[in-house]
């Protein structure tokens, strides 16, 4: 069975940094891509960044260029968000998913096959 486990998240004063991870078990194909989705009070869930695990490419959110990196270890189906410089806007859940199609990554929800069930981000002094 597919699942997805986020965690790292947390409370941090801006400025600050956290480092979210999403493994992954459950999949039969070497060929997929992970997604960081936030979603925040009152507002509709947005890609953050996301990666093709088959060759490394990656893309990110204009908000979080600069400031966040994606990463993965494939030998222990994991994918890693580095956020640094946080800000208060960043205060989120955030969640990861996967996309098992055979494509490049995208920050759009609709591709993505299963969802994590979220960690908290805090940014606040």
């Amino acid at each position: 069975q597919l699942q997805l486990v986020e965690s790292g998240g947390g409370l941090v004063q801006p400025g600050g940094s956290l480092r979210l991870s999403c493994a992954a078990s459950g999949l039969t194909s070497d060929y997929y891509s992970i997604g960081w989705f936030r979603q925040a009070p009152g507002k509709g869930r947005e890609g953050v960044s996301c990666v093709r695990t088959s060759d490394g490419s990656r893309g990110y959110a204009d908000s979080v260029k600069g400031r966040f990196t994606i990463s993965r270890d494939n030998a222990k189906n994991t994918v890693y968000l580095q956020m640094n410089s946080l800000k208060p806007e960043d205060t989120a859940i955030y969640y990861c998913a996967v996309d098992l199609a055979i494509r490049r990554c995208v920050l759009d929800v609709g591709p993505y096959d299963a969802w994590g069930q979220g960690t908290q981000v805090t940014v606040s002094s």
